[in-house]
């Protein structure tokens, strides 16, 4: 690996760790940086995320996505968005700054070897888990058309989790699904950080204006991962949209519904695929060069 200063994610992180030199840091602007840039992307992508999720839950092609939320509607095309912001948020806060604080305490000196970079990025993947599972529990619910009329807003659901019993309100309630969105975030996370630094630092050295690396290696990881962890997508859309004390499948009988209900066929397992590749690829991109350029601002002003 060159110098530090000729690498756009080097010397990045130089500049968020030489705040507090000598000491083990939380970098509170990687925390703020990851809100802000999450919350963006989040905003301008959601019309794909709610179409995608259509495709999810009915197993229908795009345009009958569609046209199911034409019928319904503008009035709820928007509906479900405030957990999503709010998560999504959280989520880019959690990631980039436990991913951050993390990294500096595994490997403290500079350059990050790949494995440190991986258990890093596994770790804070277990943490956005463990924090974000509940409203991603609430948003599928508030995103299914089916149940629109039962449970028509956010507080009509927390309202269901909270008449169960204390273990059933983790197991029935918030964290539905866990698992396998443990998995596929811890994985997610791992992917993503393990390779994002690699690709932009390959593609600043020919001379590309400083957002383009950023927003092209946000966007190649982010349709890599979603290609490798798409079935588990899907099994978390259709697990956390579930709601009720009637008998609930586990998590393999589940899958093997999943399974059973696209024709155990793997292409229609992945219909849907090509918007949540398209989204991923946006959004990753999105954040990848908004995290970028904030974290330069702010360098910058500093300077």
């Amino acid at each position: 690996m060159g110098e530090p200063n000729h690498s756009p994610g080097k010397e990045l992180q130089h500049w968020t760790q030489a705040e507090t030199p000598g000491k083990k840091s939380w970098h509170s602007q990687a925390y703020a940086l990851g809100a802000i840039s999450n919350f963006m992307s989040t905003f301008l992508t959601f019309p794909i995320y709610k179409v995608v999720f259509r495709q999810q839950i009915h197993a229908v092609t795009v345009s009958e996505a569609l046209r199911q939320l034409w019928h319904e509607g503008p009035q709820y095309f928007y509906r479900g968005i405030y957990p999503p912001l709010l998560s999504k948020t959280l989520q880019g806060t959690l990631l980039f700054g436990t991913y951050d604080s993390l990294l500096c305490s595994l490997s403290p000196v500079e350059p990050h070897s790949l494995g440190h970079r991986w258990a890093a990025g596994l770790m804070s993947g277990v943490v956005e888990a463990v924090a974000l599972s509940p409203f991603e529990r609430v948003q599928n619910v508030l995103q299914d058309g089916r149940k629109q009329a039962r449970f028509p807003s956010t507080f009509s659901i927390l309202k269901e989790f909270n008449s169960y019993g204390l273990w059933g309100r983790l197991s029935l309630g918030y964290y539905r699904g866990f698992w396998p969105v443990l998995l596929r975030n811890s994985l997610g996370s791992a992917l993503y950080f393990s390779f994002k630094d690699p690709i932009q630092d390959g593609l600043a050295k020919q001379g590309l204006p400083h957002w383009v690396p950023a927003m092209v290696s946000g966007s190649v990881n982010g349709t890599i991962t979603c290609l490798v962890l798409y079935p588990l997508i899907v099994l978390v859309a259709n697990m956390q949209s579930h709601i009720g004390w009637q008998s609930m499948p586990s998590l393999w009988a589940s899958a093997q519904d999943m399974w059973d209900t696209r024709g155990r066929k793997v292409f229609l397992i992945y219909r849907g695929g090509s918007l949540v590749i398209l989204r991923s690829s946006v959004t990753w991109g999105l954040t990848t060069a908004i995290h970028d350029f904030l974290q330069r601002k702010s360098h910058s002003k500093k300077d």
